[in-house]
């Protein structure tokens, strides 16, 4: 793929991943570029506040020719505030686009082209200007509130409307700062994915989405936090008309800036069947979406089978980031309840703390108040290849997922692997189709926040020889068949040339 008068062949749009986060999406964005040496990539990452030191966890190829950061919480609504009427014709387009967010009915055609007014007057610093300080602004947001959610506080209110805005305003000045490229990659709608429609758009150079979670299913269950109830051995939910007004505003934002994503990306993949209906429910048109499931290096991996022990291992391992998505909590607690019949039973936390140290700090406290210490081992981040070859069991223990590589790493180890039933775990772990399924079941599959289930299915695993070593070579065969890398990198190959060709 010839470079010609574009900076780089595939300009990667990154949301709070690559490279400044280990693992997940991060692993998966690092492997594809490593996967294909002959494409340039330049990667654009969006953030929200900068930092006051941040440093790329990965070392990036050789073919990455550029990296761009942006902050979107940083310095949209500097400068004095000055005083001015506005330009009705901006505030028009953006209540068109506002309606269009609250009953997102048919194509956006009409609000994309508020969308690109929206462009059009910040590339003179009017449109920040006008938002954040004029008049018409002002008018608009009372008058929006007063139809809307007159019980609410309006001071919440403002604050809501202005920190909604604010990283779209700069989102919009970030677009004018991106070379050419000959096509726009996003690995999820979000700011990155808007990103990538306002860049498609505005140079007709193609955008592809690869979404590996759902980012509005995810977002909103960020926002469901604060009504989440968690007890021991059982999680509940208040409905959605239960959110409070200023989270149901951030949902519908979300979801409508991924209709707008949807509507300039060709194509949409998704990395399995339930999420590809889920993009199709939300927006995106069917003819244009297709699967490619992650892969796996099996090569890599598959050493480590001779260097596991003749006897299984009593430990229960956990690959992930240390956040609340992953819930931790249960998988403390699964140690706890199995230690009751299997004494000998280890935990270990093999993953980043960093992103969110407070939850670290409570999954801690959880350890020393269940007098877990001397069993759960919180290890960090590491080379995962140190690590599988001593544990028993992976567990996944997570309230959302996508699709995880753990599971595929674990399976190519020769590491049976116990799953909630989220994302596409019930598929690697049971099997999707027939010829699938008859490979046999590689670990068991459980509900989300069931410590007692984890627990049970556990102690069958580790307990049976037999049974666990069917669940190995099962594990080993799926991987095997449906899940080489190298199927992974030979579709985007052939996407990119596909699409660069336009």
């Amino acid at each position: 793929m010839s470079a010609l008068n574009y900076e780089a062949d595939v300009t990667l749009l990154l949301e709070g991943s690559y490279p400044f986060v280990r693992g997940g999406v991060s692993g998966w964005v690092h492997q594809l570029i490593e996967g294909l040496p002959e494409v340039r990539f330049a990667l654009v990452y969006l953030g929200a506040e900068r930092p006051p030191r941040e440093a790329p966890r990965y070392i990036l190829p050789p073919n990455v020719c550029s990296l761009h950061c942006h902050y979107l919480m940083d310095g949209a609504a500097s400068g004095v505030p000055t005083a001015r009427p506005g330009d009705p014709a901006y505030f028009a387009a953006s209540a068109r686009l506002h309606e269009w967010f609250r009953d997102p009915q048919g194509a956006p055609e009409s609000a994309w082209l508020d969308q690109a007014l929206l462009q059009k007057g910040q590339a003179s610093g009017q449109c920040s200007q006008d938002f954040f300080h004029s008049q018409a602004a002002w008018q608009q947001i009372t008058e929006s509130y007063a139809r809307h959610c007159p019980d609410a506080s309006f001071h919440a209110y403002f604050w809501a409307v202005r920190n909604m805005h604010t990283p779209l305003m700069k989102l919009a000045a970030v677009a004018r700062t991106i070379a050419p490229s000959r096509v726009f990659h996003s690995v999820t709608t979000g700011y990155a994915g808007l990103l990538g429609a306002m860049l498609s758009q505005q140079s007709g150079r193609p955008l592809i989405l690869t979404e590996h979670g759902i980012y509005t299913k995810e977002r909103k269950i960020e926002l469901q936090s604060l009504f989440l109830r968690e007890q021991q051995g059982w999680f509940s939910a208040l409905p959605e008309t239960g959110m409070e007004h200023y989270d149901q505003m951030w949902v519908r934002l979300f979801e409508g800036m991924g209709r707008l994503t949807y509507a300039q990306a060709d194509p949409v993949i998704a990395l399995y069947e339930q999420n590809r209906q889920r993009q199709i429910r939300d927006g995106a048109a069917p003819e244009r979406t297709c699967i490619i499931p992650n892969g796996v290096d099996v090569a890599r991996f598959a050493p480590l089978r001779a260097r596991r022990p003749e006897a299984t291992p009593m430990v229960l391992g956990l690959i992930g980031r240390i956040v609340p998505i992953k819930d931790i909590k249960t998988f403390i607690r699964a140690v706890g309840a199995l230690a009751v019949r299997l004494p000998e039973v280890e935990g270990w936390l093999i993953g980043p703390e960093e992103e969110d140290p407070a939850y670290a700090e409570e999954c801690k406290a959880l350890v020393r108040s269940l007098g877990l210490e001397n069993r759960i081992r919180f290890l960090g981040f590491q080379k995962v290849e140190d690590f599988l070859p001593q544990l028993g069991l992976l567990l996944l223990t997570s309230i959302s997922e996508a699709f995880p590589l753990a599971i595929l790493e674990s399976h190519a180890s020769g590491l049976p692997v116990l799953a909630t039933d989220v994302g596409a775990c019930r598929d690697l772990i049971d099997g999707k189709e027939p010829a699938d399924c008859a490979l046999g079941r590689a670990g068991d599959v459980v509900p989300i926040v069931d410590h007692d289930a984890l627990a049970r299915a556990a102690f069958d695993l580790l307990t049976d020889p037999a049974r666990w070593r069917a669940a190995q070579q099962a594990g080993i065969d799926r991987v095997e068949r449906y899940y080489q890398q190298s199927r992974v990198i030979d579709s985007y190959r052939a996407i990119y040339q596909t699409m660069g060709a336009r």
